[in-house]
């Protein structure tokens, strides 16, 4: 699949909601408990320093997206984080691999020096493979650091890639 990314539109808010929703739902990757309605979601996606929307340039299909933003503030502010969603019935397309190397490059651009993943779920295998095939360095493992939707908890993987 041809990926082309471009910056969030908010014409683009309800099936940008819909695939970020879809992972919430899911409740195995991303933290957050709550979805994202029209308000929220326009203001959560436009708050971010940047939203990468991920488009299959045969069919125009909105297919992922990402979110990069600061991980902290001040004497850490050089630090960025990000979190990507594709869309279920899309994965293992390489979408994701096209997210995190545009939101890599973006990173750059925007003057950040590290890109940080504070979270990755540990039976995340398509995650971790691709991280590992970035040349992101793992940082350890924090035991029980994710509250799976199920009510068990898994051990989250801390990375980092200098940018």
């Amino acid at each position: 699949m041809d990926i082309e990314i471009r910056a969030f539109e908010e014409k683009y808010i309800n099936e940008a909601n819909a695939i970020w929703n879809r992972v919430v739902a899911d409740g195995v990757a991303f933290p957050q408990l709550d979805e994202l309605d029209e308000k929220t979601g326009l203001e959560f996606f436009s708050e971010q320093s940047y939203t990468g929307l991920a488009f299959d340039k045969a069919s125009g299909e909105l297919v992922g997206l990402y979110i990069l933003h600061p991980n902290n503030i001040g004497r850490c502010g050089h630090i960025c984080n990000a979190s990507y969603a594709v869309k279920a019935d899309k994965r293992g397309l390489h979408i994701g691999e096209a997210l995190v190397s545009h939101c890599m490059e973006m990173g750059r651009k925007l003057g950040f020096g590290i890109l940080q993943f504070n979270a990755v779920v540990a039976n995340n295998h398509s995650a971790l493979h691709l991280y590992e095939k970035l040349g992101f360095v793992r940082l350890g493992t924090i035991p029980g650091g994710f509250l799976m939707k199920d009510g068990t908890y898994q051990d989250i993987i801390p990375h980092y890639h200098l940018l």
